[in-house]
């Protein structure tokens, strides 16, 4: 309640007079809190509750673009994988369900494991080898001066850049048998008999020439990434190890790779994925060829599937390949959590 006085009191015992026209306002007492409201605070939480929601409010159609997008397809060949689709079932428009036969013939074939192990190998080749260049490129990118670390990068992501059919079709003119640019130079270097070598002929030759274009292209974004992780290395870690005494090893193992050590194992986890479903770049080099030795899971499912016409088996092995790299990812997440678990 306020109380608007405009008469002067006097103090008899203490001599002092209150100012004319003072308005006096009862201040209400505070609550349990021991804290005033003012007029600009609310009372209420909804509004903190509806900030909170904010970002799942914006990550809804991302979300549900994913689910149409992606979940939607996989329902569709969850499904395909339990039928017998063949010709005859499109003509006729026919769903002959099998159950789990497909997946019972598929696990019980010897040409499948085949393929599951080649693939694992294959992955393995190429991710080492992918991140031990592109980890030395992109050490070299932090070390590298302002000119040549452009003409470097510009190169990389020239590199990166290159649609992958032409790149695979680039590889194929220089390690073409009889005028490719490869067998030219070796035998201008004295091996003659690699005049006429073909290189899509045997198993080795053939992976040998994947896994260089695989690597080639790979290794932009790891360099590229991990030359973004040395930026965020303070200056002044570098300048105290080398008061230590420390050398270049030294100085990388205690301080550089520490701080890239999260950036290394994220990007080996992408490529790791990346790799193992790689499709144009071997089916356009060789068909998988030659006899089918260098089919890899997802080649596998192509040829079972839409080149005998037996959809419902290439489905079965495609979704087989979903479960092992989401077998993967789980364990990714599981490494990630436990180490942040660790720091905490």
């Amino acid at each position: 309640m306020s109380v608007q006085t405009d008469r002067t009191d006097t103090g008899t015992g203490t001599g002092t007079a209150a100012a004319p026209g003072v308005r006096k306002t009862d201040v209400s007492p505070p609550d349990g809190t021991g804290i005033r409201k003012g007029k600009g605070q609310s009372k209420d939480p909804a509004g903190r509750r509806g900030g909170a929601s904010a970002p799942y409010v914006l990550l809804l159609p991302a979300l549900l673009a994913t689910v149409i997008l992606l979940g939607w397809p996989l329902i569709k060949n969850g499904m395909l994988s339990f039928q017998n689709l063949n010709p005859r079932q499109l003509i006729l428009h026919l769903t002959e369900w099998r159950g789990f036969d497909n997946y019972t013939d598929v696990l019980s074939s010897a040409d499948f494991w085949k393929v599951v192990q080649r693939t694992v190998v294959f992955t393995a080749v190429n991710v080492v080898l992918t991140m031990v260049f592109g980890t030395l490129v992109g050490l070299l990118l932090a070390r590298l001066g302002k000119r040549m670390r452009l003409v470097l990068l510009l190169g990389v992501v020239l590199a990166w850049a290159m649609p992958v059919i032409a790149a695979t079709t680039v590889y194929q003119w220089l390690f073409a048998q009889r005028f490719g640019v490869v067998n030219w130079l070796l035998a201008k270097a004295g091996w003659s008999s690699m005049a006429d070598y073909n290189w899509f002929g045997t198993q080795l030759s053939t992976f040998s020439v994947i896994t260089l274009l695989i690597v080639w292209q790979s290794i932009p974004f790891v360099a590229i990434n991990l030359y973004a992780a040395t930026t965020t290395i303070p200056k002044e870690l570098y300048e105290a190890a080398s008061i230590d005494g420390a050398g270049t090893w030294k100085s990388f193992s205690s301080v550089t790779f520490p701080f890239i050590r999260p950036f290394l194992w994220a990007t080996t986890f992408l490529e790791v994925i990346w790799i193992f479903k790689a499709f144009p770049q071997i089916f356009a080099m060789n068909k998988g060829g030659p006899d089918r030795l260098t089919e890899t899971l997802p080649i596998y499912a192509f040829v079972e599937g839409p080149g005998n016409q037996h959809y419902g088996m290439g489905a079965a092995i495609s979704f087989l390949t979903i479960l092992i790299l989401l077998a993967l990812t789980a364990y990714y997440l599981r490494t990630v959590l436990k180490q942040e678990e660790d720091e905490l």
